[in-house]
């Protein structure tokens, strides 16, 4: 009985063991400044799936996105968002949003719905991606909606942080704000290194399950 209890007992902190060793391996692989952006799979809301190896050889941003955030409504009511889009999207880049809400919380819908919200505003992301389990945020260390990943054609993170430097919710305040990621990319593509790579994201609180 005795050797019974020893081996479960044994067993059991094993499996903590694997668990914590896990957890701690997830955590490394949390994307780094200058080095390899995180390999990822996730669904569109059409149900299309993206692999980040798919742009290879193109320059990619990640969006946060979260339609009832009021920091998310600041650029997205003011056609800020949509306009980078759709700047950088005739420039090769591609530009895809991703909602890590989770079932349930704020930000997160079904497909369907996703589709006539990204539609009702207007949208010129490549693709809207769903990331309900938080995956894939966590792995990016995305905070908050919205919040911002710049990817080079090598498949390097070279931006993560913030949009720009007006931590507000109030449209006003994208006047003679300085747009980080703006300035991420045309350094980047101009072939120079990215003056301020991380930034202080700010808006809602990534709404993980």
């Amino acid at each position: 009985m005795r050797t019974k209890v020893l081996s479960s007992l044994v067993a059991a902190i094993i499996l903590v063991s694997l668990a914590a060793a896990a957890e701690l391996a997830a955590q490394g692989a949390q994307a780094e400044i200058s080095e390899p952006a995180p390999a990822f799979t996730l669904p569109d809301t059409y149900g299309h799936e993206h692999t980040l190896s798919d742009y290879e050889g193109k320059w990619v941003v990640l969006e946060w996105l979260n339609y009832d955030c009021p920091f998310v409504r600041k650029h997205y009511n003011s056609g800020n968002m949509q306009s980078l889009q759709q700047t950088y999207g005739e420039k090769g880049v591609v530009w895809l949003a991703i909602v890590s809400s989770a079932p349930g919380k704020q930000g997160h819908f079904p497909p369907d719905q996703m589709n006539s919200r990204s539609e009702q505003v207007g949208s010129a992301a490549a693709a809207v991606l769903l990331d309900p389990d938080g995956t894939v945020g966590r792995l990016y260390g995305a905070r908050t909606t919205p919040q911002m990943v710049l990817i080079d054609p090598a498949g390097t993170v070279l931006y993560n942080g913030a949009i720009d430097d007006k931590p507000s919710a109030r449209i006003e305040t994208l006047e003679g704000a300085h747009n980080y990621l703006v300035a991420a990319i045309e350094e980047a593509m101009a072939g120079e290194p990215v003056s301020v790579p991380t930034t202080q994201p700010y808006g809602c609180s990534v709404k993980y399950k």
